[in-house]
């Protein structure tokens, strides 16, 4: 603590990842050193690089040249698109499923951009209703639609290993723009095919 009562954290961002990684294993691990833990902190760093490479993604990058010019103005629905990600609270897993819609107004997108989309967003430290949120704008920034919907269903770690641990309790948020907002007909039509033949995750 300094002389005008704030307290000033260490300057860490010299240290070698893999450093900050065995450090923590030794506060946490009473036998640290044993073989199996040699190699840990790097694949530890190589882990956490590849979980959270949707920070140098952009919608842009995976969309590409991925929209068409194309006269189609009924619901285009991807669903069931898994995603895995990061609660930036405990920094535990979140996983599960997310369906994405929209009806488009000139332009539609190939359908693996939806789940390139997801990608982006969960690839990051998250809290499901943000990652929700931003997959539904960056349909709706990208190829602007007549409307938007996103759902997202997940299970969270952070709940099931610690704190309540509830093993069944699962997330659903979702998203809508335009039509899906304005139009309850639309909204119900989302819904129920995001739905049909699918079992919610169990």
């Amino acid at each position: 603590m300094s002389g005008d009562g704030k307290s000033h954290e260490a300057d860490l961002s010299s240290v070698p990842f893999e450093s900050l990684v065995r450090e923590m294993i030794a506060r946490l691990d009473p036998d640290p050193n044993r073989e199996g833990m040699d190699r840990t902190p790097e694949r530890v760093a190589k882990a956490m690089k590849f979980l959270t490479q949707g920070y140098g993604m952009t919608p842009e990058d995976v969309i590409g040249d991925g929209i068409f010019e194309e006269r189609h103005h009924n619901m285009v629905l991807v669903k069931d698109i898994e995603l895995y990600s990061m609660c930036e609270h405990h920094l535990l897993p979140f996983f599960g499923k997310a369906h994405v819609a929209y009806i488009p107004d000139g332009q539609i997108m190939g359908l693996s951009k939806a789940a390139r989309l997801v990608e982006v967003f969960s690839r990051r430290f998250q809290v499901q209703e943000r990652l929700t949120e931003q997959v539904a704008q960056a349909v709706w920034d990208t190829i602007q639609p007549m409307g938007v919907g996103v759902v997202v269903e997940a299970y969270h770690l952070c709940m099931m290993m610690r704190g309540v641990e509830k093993q069944n309790s699962k997330t659903l948020t979702s998203a809508m723009r335009g039509v899906f907002l304005s139009d309850k007909k639309t909204r119900d039509e989302f819904l129920r095919l995001s739905m049909a033949g699918h079992v919610l995750l169990s």
